[in-house]
């Protein structure tokens, strides 16, 4: 299911979600206390493989509050995020001063080729619909420099949620649904983008988790 980087998108659906939602969201989840060990290893072994060289420079788009931004920037990465929703941004700078958020789209990086040590899409893949994919990894692997890394970590399945319901009990009504892809899937696209799928971690659901979960770490030739 490799996807032209030409298909037009629309996400200001999924933005104005996002800026409606910024403030709860950034209350109920500011920290990594929903990953499960097996995730946040994927997640410091990509952090241990950007800061392997000189350049520790990460980016983490589709950052929302930053709360992942400042897991990275404990273990010696120097983070930068973008995200497409104002309203996460703006919540990522209160609760992060020190680090520096944009606003942007994942299909139109505002960075220069190869400024990257490496790129995480944690669970910012997910919102976008199959045609709109190829343009998230052409724009990762655009922004990464030779021997850098990406990690993609989203839920893993076909089809799609209807997640608005879980935002009701904040008494927000607003549409939102995510898309599943397989672990095969996205590796199609990590390949198609021209980098290298280094590992892959699938695991099953586990707690309040509806599906399974899977992570690739990959980088760029």
């Amino acid at each position: 299911m490799i996807s032209s980087p030409s298909d037009p998108l629309d996400l200001r659906g999924v933005q104005r979600a996002y800026d409606t939602v910024a403030e709860d969201y950034a209350a109920f989840l500011p920290d990594t206390r929903w990953e499960a060990f097996l995730d946040l290893a994927m997640v410091d072994a990509f952090a241990m493989a950007a800061t392997a060289g000189n350049d520790a420079q990460v980016l983490d788009a589709g950052c929302g509050t930053g709360r992942m931004s400042q897991y990275l920037t404990e273990r010696g990465c120097s983070v930068v995020g973008v995200d497409l929703s104002p309203g996460m941004v703006a919540m990522a700078r209160r609760n992060h001063p020190d680090l520096v958020f944009t606003v942007g789209s994942l299909t139109e990086l505002p960075y220069p080729d190869g400024q990257f040590a490496g790129v995480m899409l944690w669970y910012s893949i997910i919102h976008t619909p199959p045609a709109g994919q190829a343009g998230i990894f052409a724009e990762a692997a655009r922004v990464l420099h030779p021997g850098g890394h990406l990690l993609v970590g989203f839920q893993s399945g076909k089809g799609t949620r209807d997640v608005s319901k879980a935002y009701r009990q904040f008494g927000h009504e607003i549409e939102l649904e995510r898309h599943l892809y397989t672990a095969d899937d996205v590796g199609l696209q990590i390949e198609a983008a021209g980098l290298r799928e280094v590992c892959r971690l699938v695991r099953r659901a586990q707690g309040k988790e509806r599906d399974d979960q899977a992570i690739l770490l990959a980088s760029a030739q």
